[in-house]
């Protein structure tokens, strides 16, 4: 020890003036000085240094190796500082000793009025922004001309036959037709065809039968099932919320009804984008219109208030932000949260204009029913609360001096910092220490019944009369009426007047809004909250005053950025954006959803990256191809069973899976000019549908609140917080899987296994897995083994005895053909020495089962 003071003494002494200063002043004080202080971090002075901010002061004097300036500088601790690059190394060795000297400072850093991350907020677009392709409006480009006949009948084909013969790749034949069919049914409902059906396909000898077939399959319900999942996974939908306490959300399964009546009656994809972007601001507002605003409400989201933590609204709407994005957009927008985007010509202004469109938005559950059954609704509780309340007031009274005490002795058990930040009066709390004391105090609680053997017997008495009295009042309560989970702009809603659709224009009913939100005041025109550009991110360091706006690079003209409703109490903002969105102006909208459609057809999309055409994303293989398809789909209607017909009735939609001279997979292994199909793993949620579709069980019921199949016992025990109802498996829980309970803490262990995706973010294409709990998962779990005991009991019901029959029927329930010989051979024999629910376990477990081919 006498050795290191020796050295440290012996070192020279750092300059303040000629080292220190001007590292501070060039590097650290235009994020930590008079125009901003990022972290509420000051470093004008020593005074302020050691204040510090919101991790505490700045340096400890003596001691780098615990001064969080020295951590941040040399990358010890991030993020790293300063945000614009590194110091060097002699600059990073000359602040350790200068603290570790003792931090002499004289005087304070000029102070200047110039801000120089104002440079940020008017940051232009380069010269060449909008050269990249997908910046460029979709032009529709003229069908190349083919001479073979058959690929000159769609303009799908065209493009596509037109692409193989450049590669010089032969097209693989027209798939025969108990394959289309299968394909058919899987790709448009996700439920396999049933024998009859194959039957009825195979005898209907009209020329347009294929035509025939697929507008069936659009017409079946399933149909809104099927592709409404889709949608589901870009919007992140869930039935709870997630993170640590991933509490219920009673309503959500209202957005996914909706999702799936959309699909079905084919809503024009424009309208379904201004539904859910701003249902309620609309002209025609409907309950369904109304439960669509879910869609921005999807974020997951943290079990407490806004007002304990702000962070949490701007993280809210950073997932809205990256939603639209990437989901609608197919644009990494999100990423211009802190700085102007590293790759796109996406600016920081873009990203806060976009959050001033959204910024008014607030929690709601819109009601339902008529206006005057919802206002009756409200007065009845608002009656029943207001006597709850003298009673509850007098329970309080009662076991609250024990609570104090109780939970007092809970605080000890938590660490010295912890237990300094909640005795620390919660007006001289640091930033710190308030953020950790709320958590703490929010989450720490101290139960009746953990009052319970502490209370005198008078006073037990008293409180257990007080009880049965707030009990007997609770009875009185009126039913629950609907809600639908959803959004709007300040602390209104509209609700309909009477018993149909449609609400009365500019009437609502006032309600109380999230805690932390914004409300106006009902006589005055409303007035959206003001919204910030934010340095850095951080909600603390305000820029200007945003005006909502649009992404730059990708606007045409002035279009409108609010389109207030008259008489009704909201901004239009919301409108305004999802009318930009779905305008002819708008480059990508179009192109990202036939794309998407694309991806879920032939497995992969002419733009690999679903959910992003900007600079990092893939290009298109068949650029003139997916342009035409989005002018097509914009100019139809926006119509996705239009596009569906157009796909699948091509050529190259029905071309078969196995096929291709070794010349062909050595030109184009991953099939990207798609000289045959390619074969797909079906989705976790189809597997389970299709295993339920062949044993006979599936419960075919359609929408309304989720279901709850058995989880093992692991699991239901690991389950802290957020509900999980014990449902017995039968024919309740056996309903289709877009219909099981989503919850984001939990995630139903067969869907995992089969590569569900992250519930807490918007997805465009699923990860695609082969791993061996999947082979041991279709082996062992319980629902598999019951449910091919289903299927062995309806192949026997259609043939008691007869095992050539039995064999004939379980693969064409399972696979819709017959078996081959060699198949029928080795069947028969298996079928000797094993039951016919060993044969139909096998089948559940074969690729072809679980591939579209």
């Amino acid at each position: 020890m006498f050795l290191a003071a020796s050295v440290c003494a012996a070192a020279p002494p750092v300059s303040f003036e000629k080292e220190i200063k001007p590292i501070l002043e060039t590097r650290c004080v235009k994020c930590h000085g008079a125009v901003m202080q990022l972290g509420k971090l000051d470093l004008r002075s020593r005074r302020a240094a050691l204040k510090g901010g919101e991790k505490g002061p700045a340096f400890s004097p003596g001691n780098a190796a615990q001064s969080i300036l020295f951590k941040r500088i040399s990358g010890v601790e991030k993020p790293a500082m300063p945000m614009d690059g590194k110091l060097t190394a002699p600059e990073v060795e000359s602040i350790r000793a200068w603290i570790d000297q003792g931090a002499l400072w004289e005087g304070e850093l000029g102070k200047t009025t110039a801000n120089p991350l104002k440079a940020i907020e008017n940051s232009q677009l380069p010269p060449n922004a909008r050269d990249w392709w997908s910046f460029r409006a979709p032009v529709r480009p003229p069908v190349p001309q083919v001479a073979d006949p058959r690929w000159a009948n769609n303009p799908i084909d065209a493009f596509i036959k037109t692409a193989l013969e450049a590669h010089n790749l032969t097209p693989a034949p027209r798939a025969d037709a108990r394959t289309l069919a299968r394909r058919a049914y899987l790709d448009l409902i996700g439920l396999p065809p049933t024998p009859a059906e194959v039957r009825e396909f195979l005898d209907d000898k009209r020329p347009d039968a294929w035509a025939k077939l697929i507008d069936k399959l659009l017409a079946s319900p399933h149909y809104g099932e099927r592709w409404g999942r889709h949608w589901l996974d870009v919007a992140r939908y869930a039935d709870s919320n997630g993170y640590e306490h991933d509490f219920d959300r009673p309503n959500a399964w209202r957005y996914r009804d909706y999702v799936i009546r959309s699909f079905n009656r084919d809503t024009p994809y424009n309208r379904f984008l201004e539904e859910q972007l701003a249902g309620d601001e609309g002209d025609n507002v409907t309950y369904d219109t109304l439960i669509a605003t879910g869609f921005l409400r999807n974020y997951a989201k943290v079990g407490f208030r806004e007002k304990d933590n702000p962070q949490f609204r701007y993280d809210y709407l950073d997932d809205m932000i990256a939603t639209l994005g990437r989901g609608v957009m197919g644009l990494t927008v999100h990423c211009a949260r802190c700085h102007n985007h590293k790759f796109d010509p996406i600016l920081q202004r873009d990203y806060y204009r976009l959050q001033a469109s959204l910024f008014s938005y607030v929690e709601v559950d819109h009601p339902l029913v008529p206006k005057a059954q919802a206002e009756e609704y409200y007065r009845r509780n608002a009656a029943i609360d207001g006597r709850l309340a003298p009673l509850k007031r007098r329970i309080d009274a009662i076991e609250d001096p024990y609570k104090l005490v109780l939970v007092q002795q809970k605080y000890k058990k938590f660490p010295a910092n912890v237990q300094e930040a909640i005795a620390t009066p919660e007006e001289r709390r640091t930033p710190g220490q308030a953020l950790l004391a709320n958590q703490v105090i929010r989450t720490t609680k101290v139960s009746s019944a953990e009052v319970e053997p502490h209370l005198k017997p008078e006073e037990r008495v008293l409180r257990d009369e007080l009880l049965a009295e707030m009990r007997s009042i609770e009875k009185e309560r009126p039913a629950p009426i609907p809600m639908a989970m959803g959004i709007a702009d300040g602390d209104y809603r509209f609700v309909p007047d009477g018993p149909g659709d449609e609400p009365a224009p500019g009437k609502g009913i006032k309600r109380e809004a999230t805690e932390g939100s914004y409300l106006p005041d009902a006589n005055k025109p409303y007035v959206p909250p003001p919204s910030y550009f934010l340095y850095g991110g951080d909600m603390y360091s305000h820029g200007s005053q945003m005006k909502p706006g649009f992404v730059t690079v990708l606007v045409k003209g002035e279009p409108p950025t609010e389109l207030p409703p008259p008489g009704r109490h909201t901004s239009g903002r919301r409108r305004a954006l999802a009318e930009w969105l779905a305008s002819a102006d708008h480059p990508l909208v179009a192109r990202v959803m036939v794309n998407r459609i694309w991806h879920h057809h032939f497995g992969r999309g002419i733009v690999p990256t679903l959910d992003n055409f900007g600079h990092t994303g893939d290009k298109p293989s068949h650029p003139e191809l997916l342009d035409w398809l989005a002018v097509e789909f914009r100019e139809q209607g926006w119509s996705i069973k239009d596009m569906h017909r157009l796909i699948m009735n091509s050529q190259t939609y029905q071309m078969a899976s196995s096929f291709g001279s070794g010349q062909d997979e050595a030109r184009d292994a991953d099939n990207t000019w798609l000289w045959r199909f390619r074969e797909q793993r079906l989705e976790a949620e189809i597997v389970r549908d299709s295993i339920l579709a062949v044993a006979g069980t599936l419960n075919a019921r359609m929408e309304g609140p989720a279901v709850f199949p058995t989880l093992p016992k692991e699991s239901l025990d690991s389950m802290k917080y957020g509900i999980w109802r014990r449902q017995k498996d039968g024919p309740e829980t056996w309903r289709r899987s877009v219909y099981v309970y989503r919850k984001r803490g939990l995630p139903f262990p067969f869907f995992e296994v089969f590569d569900l995706p992250d519930q807490t973010i918007t997805c465009g294409r699923r990860n695609v897995s082969t791993v061996a709990t999947q082979a041991l998962t279709l082996l062992n779990n319980d629902f598999v083994l019951e449910q091919s005991r289903h299927f062995a009991d309806r192949v026997r019901g259609l043939s008691p005895a007869d095992a050539n029959e039995q064999l004939r029927l379980a693969y064409e329930i399972a696979l819709s053909r017959p078996p081959t010989e060699k198949e029928r051979s080795l069947g028969l024999e298996f079928l000797r020495h094993n039951k016919i629910g060993d044969l139909t376990h096998v089948l559940v477990n074969l690729s072809e089962f679980l591939y579209m081919r």
